[in-house]
Protein backbone atom coordinates (compact mmCIF):
# COMPACT_ATOMS: atom_id res chain seq x y z
CA UNK A 1 0.00 0.00 0.00
CA UNK A 2 1.53 3.03 -1.26
CA UNK A 3 2.36 5.61 1.51
CA UNK A 4 -0.82 8.15 1.66
CA UNK A 5 1.66 11.17 2.92
CA UNK A 6 3.91 10.61 -0.22
CA UNK A 7 1.01 10.34 -2.59
CA UNK A 8 -0.29 13.62 -1.34
CA UNK A 9 3.20 14.82 -2.71
CA UNK A 10 3.73 12.83 -5.50
CA UNK A 11 0.43 12.01 -7.06
CA UNK A 12 2.34 9.83 -9.90
CA UNK A 13 2.50 7.05 -7.61
CA UNK A 14 -0.79 6.50 -8.18
CA UNK A 15 0.49 5.22 -12.02
CA UNK A 16 2.57 2.29 -11.26
CA UNK A 17 2.98 2.54 -7.11
CA UNK A 18 6.10 4.78 -7.65
CA UNK A 19 7.30 8.03 -7.81
CA UNK A 20 9.45 9.99 -10.05
CA UNK A 21 12.00 10.13 -7.33
CA UNK A 22 11.94 6.34 -5.88
CA UNK A 23 15.58 5.51 -5.18
CA UNK A 24 14.88 2.19 -5.40
CA UNK A 25 13.82 2.24 -8.75
CA UNK A 26 16.48 4.43 -10.28
CA UNK A 27 19.42 2.77 -8.39
CA UNK A 28 17.96 -1.10 -9.36
CA UNK A 29 17.07 0.21 -13.19
CA UNK A 30 20.49 1.03 -13.43
CA UNK A 31 21.97 -2.51 -11.65
CA UNK A 32 19.89 -3.95 -14.35
CA UNK A 33 21.61 -2.53 -17.24
CA UNK A 34 24.95 -3.76 -15.76
CA UNK A 35 23.97 -7.31 -15.92
CA UNK A 36 23.54 -10.15 -18.05
CA UNK A 37 22.24 -14.01 -18.15
CA UNK A 38 26.13 -14.99 -17.65
CA UNK A 39 26.52 -12.57 -15.04
CA UNK A 40 27.65 -13.80 -11.75
CA UNK A 41 26.10 -11.32 -9.42
CA UNK A 42 27.28 -11.42 -5.32
CA UNK A 43 24.83 -9.86 -3.03
CA UNK A 44 26.56 -8.04 -0.07
CA UNK A 45 24.30 -7.76 2.74
CA UNK A 46 21.48 -10.10 1.49
CA UNK A 47 19.78 -10.42 4.79
CA UNK A 48 16.42 -11.84 4.67
CA UNK A 49 15.14 -11.07 1.15
CA UNK A 50 12.86 -8.85 2.19
CA UNK A 51 13.14 -6.31 -0.71
CA UNK A 52 12.43 -8.98 -3.06
CA UNK A 53 9.90 -10.40 -1.25
CA UNK A 54 7.67 -8.03 0.50
CA UNK A 55 8.12 -5.24 -1.68
CA UNK A 56 4.01 -4.37 -2.39
CA UNK A 57 5.14 -2.74 -6.08
CA UNK A 58 5.27 -5.31 -9.07
CA UNK A 59 7.64 -2.99 -10.94
CA UNK A 60 10.13 -2.72 -8.18
CA UNK A 61 9.92 -6.58 -7.26
CA UNK A 62 10.93 -7.05 -11.11
CA UNK A 63 13.88 -4.85 -10.39
CA UNK A 64 15.33 -6.59 -7.37
CA UNK A 65 14.58 -10.18 -8.34
CA UNK A 66 17.85 -11.28 -10.27
CA UNK A 67 17.32 -14.99 -9.86
CA UNK A 68 16.95 -16.50 -12.52
CA UNK A 69 18.11 -13.62 -14.88
CA UNK A 70 21.80 -14.17 -14.05
CA UNK A 71 23.84 -17.46 -14.28
CA UNK A 72 24.32 -16.92 -10.65
CA UNK A 73 23.35 -15.30 -7.75
CA UNK A 74 25.70 -15.59 -4.18
CA UNK A 75 24.57 -13.64 -1.18
CA UNK A 76 26.09 -13.36 2.06
CA UNK A 77 25.69 -11.38 5.43
CA UNK A 78 26.78 -11.90 8.93
CA UNK A 79 22.70 -13.05 9.68
CA UNK A 80 22.70 -16.24 9.59
CA UNK A 81 18.56 -15.40 8.31
CA UNK A 82 20.43 -14.99 5.02
CA UNK A 83 20.12 -19.01 4.76
CA UNK A 84 16.50 -18.74 4.47
CA UNK A 85 16.45 -16.10 1.68
CA UNK A 86 14.74 -17.47 -1.07
CA UNK A 87 15.95 -14.89 -3.43
CA UNK A 88 19.37 -16.50 -3.55
CA UNK A 89 20.94 -19.66 -5.43
CA UNK A 90 23.50 -19.29 -2.54
CA UNK A 91 23.95 -18.27 0.85
CA UNK A 92 26.77 -17.86 2.95
CA UNK A 93 27.20 -16.34 6.88
CA UNK A 94 30.34 -14.72 6.88
CA UNK A 95 31.79 -12.62 10.33
CA UNK A 96 31.59 -9.22 10.62
CA UNK A 97 34.32 -7.48 7.75
CA UNK A 98 35.71 -11.36 7.30
CA UNK A 99 36.89 -13.12 4.73
CA UNK A 100 34.33 -14.10 1.60
CA UNK A 101 34.05 -17.36 0.93
CA UNK A 102 34.37 -17.01 -3.14
CA UNK A 103 36.88 -17.39 -5.07
CA UNK A 104 39.10 -14.65 -6.44
CA UNK A 105 37.98 -12.97 -9.77
CA UNK A 106 35.25 -15.40 -9.95
CA UNK A 107 32.65 -12.30 -9.42
CA UNK A 108 31.02 -10.06 -11.92
CA UNK A 109 28.84 -7.33 -10.03
CA UNK A 110 28.33 -6.74 -6.22
CA UNK A 111 25.61 -5.02 -5.63
CA UNK A 112 24.88 -4.24 -2.11
CA UNK A 113 21.82 -2.08 -1.31
CA UNK A 114 21.85 -0.14 2.29
CA UNK A 115 24.76 -2.24 4.16
CA UNK A 116 28.05 -0.04 3.23
CA UNK A 117 26.80 2.07 6.63
CA UNK A 118 27.22 -1.00 8.62
CA UNK A 119 31.04 -1.78 7.46
CA UNK A 120 32.84 -1.85 10.81
CA UNK A 121 36.32 -1.92 8.58
CA UNK A 122 36.36 -0.29 5.43
CA UNK A 123 39.83 -1.01 4.14
CA UNK A 124 39.59 -5.04 4.92
CA UNK A 125 35.98 -5.35 3.07
CA UNK A 126 37.12 -3.35 0.32
CA UNK A 127 39.96 -5.46 -0.35
CA UNK A 128 37.74 -8.35 -0.12
CA UNK A 129 35.65 -6.98 -2.73
CA UNK A 130 38.98 -6.24 -4.77
CA UNK A 131 39.98 -9.76 -4.85
CA UNK A 132 36.40 -11.56 -5.92
CA UNK A 133 35.91 -8.68 -8.30
CA UNK A 134 36.83 -9.52 -11.58
CA UNK A 135 38.51 -6.80 -14.10
CA UNK A 136 35.73 -4.96 -15.54
CA UNK A 137 33.48 -5.69 -12.99
CA UNK A 138 31.09 -3.55 -11.03
CA UNK A 139 30.24 -2.87 -7.33
CA UNK A 140 27.01 -0.67 -7.11
CA UNK A 141 26.03 0.01 -3.66
CA UNK A 142 23.15 2.26 -3.01
CA UNK A 143 23.78 4.44 1.12
CA UNK A 144 23.25 7.04 2.77
CA UNK A 145 25.44 9.54 2.79
CA UNK A 146 27.22 10.72 5.66
CA UNK A 147 27.38 13.87 5.53
CA UNK A 148 23.49 13.95 5.01
CA UNK A 149 20.59 14.80 6.88
CA UNK A 150 19.66 11.30 7.68
CA UNK A 151 22.82 10.05 8.55
CA UNK A 152 23.39 12.83 10.36
CA UNK A 153 20.40 12.86 12.58
CA UNK A 154 21.04 8.85 12.96
CA UNK A 155 24.54 9.31 14.77
CA UNK A 156 23.14 11.80 17.35
CA UNK A 157 20.55 9.37 18.35
CA UNK A 158 21.44 6.22 21.12
CA UNK A 159 21.84 3.31 19.59
CA UNK A 160 19.36 1.90 22.23
CA UNK A 161 16.80 4.12 20.69
CA UNK A 162 17.72 3.44 16.77
CA UNK A 163 14.96 0.30 15.97
CA UNK A 164 12.18 1.99 17.84
CA UNK A 165 12.11 5.71 16.49
CA UNK A 166 12.79 3.95 13.01
CA UNK A 167 10.06 1.64 13.29
CA UNK A 168 7.55 4.76 14.36
CA UNK A 169 8.72 6.61 11.64
CA UNK A 170 8.39 4.09 9.01
CA UNK A 171 5.47 1.82 9.87
CA UNK A 172 6.50 -0.35 7.06
CA UNK A 173 9.71 -1.32 8.60
CA UNK A 174 10.31 -4.12 11.42
CA UNK A 175 12.76 -3.86 13.89
CA UNK A 176 14.32 -7.32 12.95
CA UNK A 177 15.77 -5.25 9.96
CA UNK A 178 17.42 -2.63 11.69
CA UNK A 179 21.33 -2.96 12.47
CA UNK A 180 23.93 -0.63 13.88
CA UNK A 181 25.31 2.42 11.38
CA UNK A 182 28.86 3.39 11.63
CA UNK A 183 28.91 5.41 8.48
CA UNK A 184 32.73 5.00 7.75
CA UNK A 185 32.26 4.09 4.12
CA UNK A 186 30.15 6.62 2.69
CA UNK A 187 31.40 8.94 1.44
CA UNK A 188 33.26 10.25 -1.92
CA UNK A 189 36.14 10.80 -0.32
CA UNK A 190 36.08 7.58 1.89
CA UNK A 191 35.66 5.74 -1.83
CA UNK A 192 38.41 7.29 -3.43
CA UNK A 193 40.30 6.16 -0.93
CA UNK A 194 39.27 2.52 -0.53
CA UNK A 195 38.61 2.33 -4.62
CA UNK A 196 41.50 4.44 -5.82
CA UNK A 197 41.44 5.59 -9.54
CA UNK A 198 44.65 3.97 -10.45
CA UNK A 199 42.62 0.32 -10.04
CA UNK A 200 38.85 1.81 -10.23
CA UNK A 201 36.41 3.87 -12.39
CA UNK A 202 34.29 5.70 -9.98
CA UNK A 203 30.43 6.88 -10.76
CA UNK A 204 28.60 8.65 -7.83
CA UNK A 205 24.61 10.12 -8.10
CA UNK A 206 23.85 12.00 -4.82
CA UNK A 207 20.26 11.35 -4.56
CA UNK A 208 17.20 12.46 -3.05
CA UNK A 209 14.08 10.14 -2.79
CA UNK A 210 11.02 10.76 -0.87
CA UNK A 211 11.37 11.46 2.26
CA UNK A 212 11.18 8.18 4.44
CA UNK A 213 11.26 9.61 8.40
CA UNK A 214 8.59 11.43 8.57
CA UNK A 215 6.14 9.60 11.28
CA UNK A 216 2.97 10.12 8.91
CA UNK A 217 3.08 13.83 9.32
CA UNK A 218 2.39 16.06 6.15
CA UNK A 219 3.90 19.04 7.85
CA UNK A 220 7.30 16.91 8.38
CA UNK A 221 7.71 15.75 4.81
CA UNK A 222 6.91 19.46 3.51
CA UNK A 223 10.14 20.35 5.91
CA UNK A 224 12.24 17.37 4.55
CA UNK A 225 11.12 17.56 0.82
CA UNK A 226 12.07 21.82 1.42
CA UNK A 227 15.59 20.81 3.04
CA UNK A 228 16.23 18.47 0.32
CA UNK A 229 15.15 20.98 -2.35
CA UNK A 230 18.11 23.68 -0.96
CA UNK A 231 21.11 21.12 0.01
CA UNK A 232 23.65 20.68 -2.74
CA UNK A 233 24.51 17.45 -4.19
CA UNK A 234 27.19 17.00 -1.29
CA UNK A 235 24.64 16.83 1.13
CA UNK A 236 22.09 14.77 -0.31
CA UNK A 237 20.92 11.66 2.01
CA UNK A 238 21.91 9.18 -0.33
CA UNK A 239 25.12 8.28 -2.54
CA UNK A 240 24.14 5.98 -4.99
CA UNK A 241 27.77 4.15 -6.41
CA UNK A 242 28.79 2.62 -9.11
CA UNK A 243 32.72 1.48 -9.51
CA UNK A 244 34.04 -0.69 -12.00
CA UNK A 245 36.93 -2.48 -11.46
CA UNK A 246 39.30 -1.28 -14.30
CA UNK A 247 39.75 -4.06 -17.23
CA UNK A 248 43.51 -4.28 -17.59
CA UNK A 249 45.87 -3.07 -15.21
CA UNK A 250 48.99 -1.15 -16.19
CA UNK A 251 52.57 -2.33 -15.14
CA UNK A 252 52.84 0.79 -13.27
CA UNK A 253 49.60 -0.12 -11.47
CA UNK A 254 50.53 -3.60 -10.71
CA UNK A 255 53.41 -2.28 -8.83
CA UNK A 256 51.79 0.10 -6.66
CA UNK A 257 49.18 -2.42 -5.90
Amino acid sequence: MADAVGTHFFPEIAAGGFSRVDGTVQFWQRVNALIGPESVVLDFGAGRGAKQSEDQVAYRRSLLSLKGRVRELIGVDVDPVVTTNEALDRAFVIEPDGALPIPDHSIDMIVSDFVFEHIQDPARAARELDRVLRPGGWICARTPNRHGYIALGNRLIPDSLHARIIRSAQDEREGKDVFPAVYRLNSVSAFRRHFPAIRYDLHVIPWDAEPAYHFGSRLLYSLFLAIQHCTPASLKTVLMVFIQKRPVASAGAAAIA
